[in-house]
């Protein structure tokens, strides 16, 4: 073959390279560490400064920690949160069907109802719970002058007030509930008992768990407040030793290490229930 064929001949075109594939660099956020140093700096200080300080008195904390008299404390506040808890939501739920009835007469008391108890600050509703006797010496022929206990007293109380906030998370989660999964549920021909529990209840319970969770926290708390009627909870009973020791500061730091640890357990359980009824959805993954 001539040199002026191998000149004219067409050449195979050439395999393009690999693109080049752009670098990504990372966004570089000095704010925002310089700003977690210093968190991380304030923070060591002052748990330093907590630490150090000779007038939380920690040997005594120790001492205090485990004795009988608080455990037993520790006991009645976790059996009274227990119980107003059950009874508080009992309650709600029927206060919050009446809010959810088409009978007007029904919707009216159960709007009433939280309207007034979640307008009479809890210790109000405590002390004239504890002085019923004064208003209603008798009822039905039997005298009410100390015929509660300020145990009962604090149930009494306690729940009345509690089953308010109550109706309205039990309200909030039914409404969150799609109406078109009930009806479906109907032309499935489910009875009405079993369409609210398979599937209005398991849906709304998303709803309800988290703000239950923290009427739950907020109930251990709030059991302190019984201890202005000489209920022998967690803090009346720390009241009574340092009436007693004057060690005052000590005694405060073993009912709010007791509460703390309490409130972390309790919001361990609320993680998992929230999880659990987060099934199949974004949140549970």
């Amino acid at each position: 073959m001539s040199s002026d064929t191998l000149a004219h001949a067409p050449t195979a075109p050439e395999t393009p390279g690999p693109a080049a594939v752009p670098r990504i660099v990372p966004q570089r956020r000095y704010g925002q560490w310089t700003a977690a140093v210093v968190v991380l700096v304030l923070l060591g200080l002052a748990l330093a400064s907590v630490v150090r300080n000779q007038a939380f008195q920690w040997d005594v904390v120790a001492d205090y920690f485990t004795t009988g008299a608080v455990l037993r404390g520790l006991w009645l506040t976790l059996w009274l949160t227990a119980v107003v808890m059950v009874l508080g939501f009992a309650l709600g739920a029927l206060l919050a069907a009446f809010r959810l009835s088409a009978n007007p007469v029904l919707r009216a008391v159960g709007s009433g109802y939280v309207w007034l108890f979640r307008s009479i600050p809890i210790l109000v509703q405590l002390l004239l719970w504890f002085n019923i006797g004064a208003l209603y010496p008798t009822v039905l022929g039997v005298r009410t002058v100390n015929l509660l206990s300020p145990v009962a007293v604090a149930v009494v109380g306690l729940t009345l007030h509690e089953a308010a906030y109550a109706a309205e998370v039990v309200r909030g989660g039914i409404l969150s509930v799609d109406r078109g999964q009930v009806e479906a549920a109907q032309a499935l021909g489910l009875g009405r008992l079993r369409r609210w529990w398979r599937i209005v209840l398991p849906q709304a319970m998303r709803s309800i768990v988290p703000p239950a969770g923290n009427m739950l926290i907020g109930t251990l708390k709030g059991t302190s407040i019984v201890s202005v009627i000489a209920v022998d909870d967690l803090l009346f009973s720390t009241q009574l030793i340092y009436h007693r020791t004057y060690q005052v500061i000590p005694l405060l730091m073993v009912a709010t290490l007791w509460y703390a640890v309490v409130t972390g357990v309790l919001g361990i359980g609320q993680h998992y229930v929230e999880k659990h009824y987060a099934r199949g959805t974004e949140q549970a993954r």
